[in-house]
Parts: C-alpha cells; structure tokens; sequence
C-alpha cells in the first residue's frame, strides 16, 4: 500500500494493532487508536440519509458510503456509523507501527466499540468493532483478480491474525457484477484458528471486490469481520452491500490508500 511519508509519522504514534487516522477540523492530521463516534469528524449520518454532493442510498432506508478520492459509492445498513472521507482505518504491524500492513479511506463500522479492552496495560481503552467496510487504491495492479487476491488475505492477517500467516486461507478469484454494472473480481478470505491473546480476538474473515473507477485506476471495496461470534455479520448482509458499489463522480487522485 502507498502511503506518504506524513502519515507515517502519524502512524507511528499509535502503539496497537488498530489505528484510525482522522483529519482535524483545524486543517491538521492526528492519529487515533480506537473509530469513537466523538473522537470522529462529523459524518455519522441518519437512516437514509444522503452522502457528500448529496448521493443518495439505492436500498430504502440505508446510508450512503461516498469515497470522492476513488470516485466510488456503496450502502450500508441503517445501523452502521458512517465515518467522513478523509478518515484512514487500517493496521500496523504488531510491534512496528510504523509499518502500514492495509487500510482504507471513508470506512464504515458495525458496532465500533463491540469489545472494549487495555490491550497492553497502559490505562486506555482499545476499541474492536464486529466489522467494517470502506474503499482502498490499488496502485500497481494488473488485474481486478490480483486487487483482490492481495488484499483479502492480508486484512485476515493484519486484523486477526498476526504474526501467524499459516491460519490464513483463500479462495480463487470469482467475477462479479455489481447491480450499477461495475465489473471485477472478488476474494473471500478467513482465517482458521487465530491465535486469542485476549477476550476481543479470535476469527475473522475478509471479502475484497477489485475494479476500476472512471478514470481507469485500479481500486477495492473491502470487507473485513470477526466470525464466530453472536451477531457475527452473515454473508447475505455482505454480499448485498457489495451489490451495491458503484462509481461516483470523478475521482479526486488523492494518494492511493
């Protein structure tokens, strides 16, 4: 993944496995360690509700997820906190957080605060959310088969399994047709016996939709949750939201998260 050499900076700072890089109303970049409703820049937005340069939902009565950097859109279900474009979700690597593993910008989050936990005994809180979904640049592909093989894996690995890549399946590449007529490939990836090093890990599984936006560039929609747990997300949930990307006007070329 791209990523500039400022955020970096930023990311260092967060000492989890999970970070959130926000943009301040001040015109300035921070870093936050857990996706809280209050720490974010105002973007949640009511059941229904339109998305920047007023996009509207296509399913009645869910949210509109826009994404201006990719030119991309999709829906979530009415009660998943919609974050603004300019925030950054993804992992470090455990014990460097300097490095970026995979992330996504504009992201979307199901039960953001799922499981609450002092991951490393420092007195703060970490946040685990049950799911999230957003889009990511896909700089360097060949393929919508090699955005998607590259990714899915590696957001299992990044957010449920490190260090261990031996957990970590995948299936081949499926085409696939959004209802908008975007066309491309997806992934689906799981892990199979994480590692619990406490009460808020264990399983997940990913789904990463590879396509090309309005200008030609490659990008993903991705998918990343917790499974084997009470209110787990199931695979109709998911695949009706992947049903409904689409384009949205012309993307911005902001740098390729």
């Amino acid at each position: 993944m791209a990523i500039c050499a400022a955020m970096a900076v930023l990311i260092a700072a967060v000492v989890t496995g999970v970070m959130v890089l926000r943009h301040d109303r001040n015109g300035g970049d921070r870093a936050d360690a857990k996706p809280s409703p209050s720490a974010s820049a105002p973007s949640a937005s009511p059941s229904g509700s339109s998305g920047p340069g007023g996009a509207k939902p296509t399913i009645a009565g869910w949210k509109v997820v826009v994404n201006p950097a990719h030119g991309t859109a999709f829906d979530v279900p009415p009660e998943w906190q919609v974050e603004a474009p300019t925030v950054f979700s993804g992992y470090s690597e455990h014990g460097n957080p300097d490095k970026a593993l995979i992330g996504h910008t504009a992201p979307a989050f199901y039960k953001s605060q799922w499981c609450r936990i002092d991951t490393d005994g420092d007195g703060k809180i970490d946040d685990f959310a049950l799911a999230s979904v957003g889009t990511k640049g896909a700089d360097g592909a060949k393929s919508t088969d090699e955005v998607a093989e590259k990714s899915a894996p590696t957001w299992v690995y990044a957010a449920y399994t490190q260090p261990d890549k031996s957990v970590v399946k995948w299936d081949k590449p499926v085409k696939y047709t959004t209802k908008a007529g975007v066309e491309g490939s997806y992934v689906r990836s799981h892990s199979e016996g994480a590692k619990k090093s406490n009460r808020c890990t264990g399983d997940g599984q990913a789904i990463v939709f590879g396509f090309k936006n309005s200008k030609g560039d490659f990008v993903a929609w991705d998918f990343y949750g917790r499974t084997g747990v009470p209110g787990a997300i199931g695979d109709d949930v998911i695949m009706r939201v992947l049903s409904t990307v689409r384009l949205s006007g012309t993307p911005t070329g902001q740098p390729q998260l």
